[in-house]
């Protein structure tokens, strides 16, 4: 990285000292001299050949000033870790606030919607027009209305409580013995007479 900076530093210095050394010969050409053993017309020409050459070279060594800076900035980017480090995290967190903002707004939403509905189930359950279909009924009654589902096409009919009973008595008749001995002992008729 120091040799690299270092030869950057050596570009930058020669053309800027090109720039000024062409610039300089250029103003010293444009003086008018006295007459000397060359004609005029030939030290115009040679003259004027010179200001082209130098006028190049100014325009090349603007040419590498402009690739010297390209050259920085690729520099930069590449080896400005701390930067592109504050960059990523400054994102980073920029898209964590948005992260948490939207999931605040999906919470209220959600709340918003759900005492919406139970409102609603409020307003239809109570009304005149809800018909008294199992599939209609809240989900807690319709849930346990499955499990009179094996009695008789007459118990699904009947209102709940009544199903109810009548499935509890029927479960406790089932529990009870037909005969009303106890461990073989009873009231029963005897064997002796």
């Amino acid at each position: 990285k120091e040799t690299l900076l270092q030869s950057y530093n050596k570009r930058l210095k020669d053309d800027i000292k090109s720039i000024m050394d062409n610039f300089t010969e250029i103003i010293k050409t444009a003086k008018i001299e006295d007459e000397t053993q060359v004609s005029r017309a030939t030290q115009g020409e040679q003259d004027n050949y010179e200001m082209h050459v130098r006028a190049a070279n100014i325009v090349r060594a603007g040419e590498s000033l402009m690739k010297l800076v390209s050259d920085l900035k690729q520099f930069l980017i590449l080896n400005d870790f701390p930067s592109v480090n504050e960059a990523i995290n400054q994102r980073n967190q920029q898209l964590r606030s948005l992260q948490e903002e939207c999931d605040k707004k999906l919470i209220a939403l959600r709340d918003e919607i759900s005492i919406d509905l139970y409102e609603l189930e409020e307003e239809y359950y109570s009304s005149s027009y809800s018909l008294c279909d199992s599939n209609d009924l809240p989900l807690c009654e319709a849930y346990w209305r499955q499990d009179f589902a094996t009695l008789s096409p007459e118990s699904l009919s009947m209102p709940l409580t009544a199903a109810t009973a009548e499935q509890s008595v029927a479960t406790s008749q089932s529990s009870t013995p037909s005969h009303p001995h106890v461990n073989g002992h009873g009231a029963g008729p005897t064997e002796h007479s």
